[in-house]
């Protein structure tokens, strides 16, 4: 396997620059994913890796070979894509084995590497199968077969579940991650979709704009997300803001308050966040709590949605803003009942005012 080493890697259509210098190290056997709105270079990104799109500049190492001119064939990667891009007229063993007929393989060393790719994907009784009488599943398991059989250095993955409904992804969420495992495999995984992010990923990518916002471990960046733009990206649901103002600072920690807000210390580690004024709060609707009396917010509940093994409501603040509250219990709520809230300050977030993203963050 590989590491892939993105080096100040920019991408121009024209006079457009969608890919603005970003600089990505992916450790050999990592799987890495990223992660962004539409249109902020993820899929470019990947396909530059791919060799299906130019370097505009930078350096792009595999395996510590510089890439930028090598063609796709000879840079030791697969890539699994959205549309499966299988045959219709071949049958899955044919589809499987079809980049090793293109090379020229034996029938042998065909038979055994399709046999071994059945196997890692438990998909032996399909083989003779033709697409037409898979699942969408099941097609992508034979897309990610034919990347199996290639023994690649790199295996690359652009949004290959957003065609599935909701059970299949959770299912091939699952043997996406046990493969990994099996082939100790370098992958990076392109999707918008934050719960496939945090729960494949050893790292992930946030990007927005064509400019890397912050790289880290799924859990680190949903407890220290470096800017606003990932705190309300990562996390379901989404994270809460409040605008309050800065009383007085001292070090990492602020005393705040507004007219929603009763006065709290709060964590203030995170560059740009100034020692007096403005600035915004975030608080995870995972954090909140109902309270009886002393609230450190107080609003009236718009809509209640009761899932069973949690509670998520919907609270109008007294300036007809809205807050998210996710209780891990079932509970009965009635539209404009009033409601206390609490939380731990110390988990609380707090951002400059205009610090929506920081480019180019570590």
């Amino acid at each position: 396997m590989a590491d892939v080493l993105l080096k100040a890697i920019k991408k121009s259509y024209g006079p457009v620059e969608v890919i603005k210098g970003v600089d990505i190290d992916i450790n050999d056997g990592e799987f890495v994913v990223f992660v962004g709105p539409s249109g902020c270079g993820k899929s470019t990104l990947l396909r530059m890796i791919a060799g299906l799109e130019d370097i505009s500049g930078g350096t792009l190492e595999i395996a510590g070979r510089v890439v930028n001119d090598i063609e796709a064939s000879e840079r030791g990667i697969a890539m699994v894509f959205q549309s499966y891009a299988i045959f219709p007229h071949m049958t899955v063993r044919e589809n499987v084995a079809f980049g090793l007929t293109i090379a020229g393989a034996s029938k042998a060393e065909k038979e055994a590497k399709v046999a071994e790719a059945a196997r890692i994907l438990q998909m032996e009784h399909l083989l003779d199968r033709r697409p037409s009488q898979l699942s969408g599943g099941q097609r992508q398991r034979v897309a990610i077969g034919r990347a199996i059989v290639r023994k690649p250095e790199v295996f690359l993955f652009d949004e290959p579940l957003s065609n599935l409904d909701a059970a299949l992804r959770l299912d091939m969420r699952i043997e996406i991650g046990k493969l990994h495992k099996s082939l100790g495999a370098t992958m990076v995984y392109v999707t918008h979709d934050q719960v496939e992010a945090m729960t494949l990923a050893d790292k992930i990518v946030v990007l927005k704009d064509g400019y890397v916002q912050q790289i880290g471990a799924p859990m680190d960046l949903y407890h220290n997300p470096a800017n606003r733009f990932v705190a309300g990206f990562i996390g379901a649901p989404s994270m809460n803001f409040l605008d309050v103002e800065i009383v007085s600072r001292e070090g990492d920690s602020a005393r705040i308050h507004s007219d929603l807000v009763s006065e709290i210390t709060v964590p203030a580690w995170r560059e740009g966040v100034p020692f007096s004024g403005r600035a915004t709060l975030g608080i995870r609707p995972q954090d909140l709590r109902t309270v009886d009396t002393g609230g450190i917010l107080q609003g009236n509940v718009a809509i209640a949605e009761r899932l069973g093994i949690e509670t998520v409501v919907d609270i109008t603040l007294k300036d007809g803003s809205r807050l998210l509250v996710s209780l891990p219990e079932d509970r009965v709520f009635e539209p404009g009942q009033p409601v206390e809230l609490g939380f731990d300050p110390a988990r609380a977030h707090l951002f400059a005012l205009d610090a929506e993203a920081t480019r180019n963050a570590a």
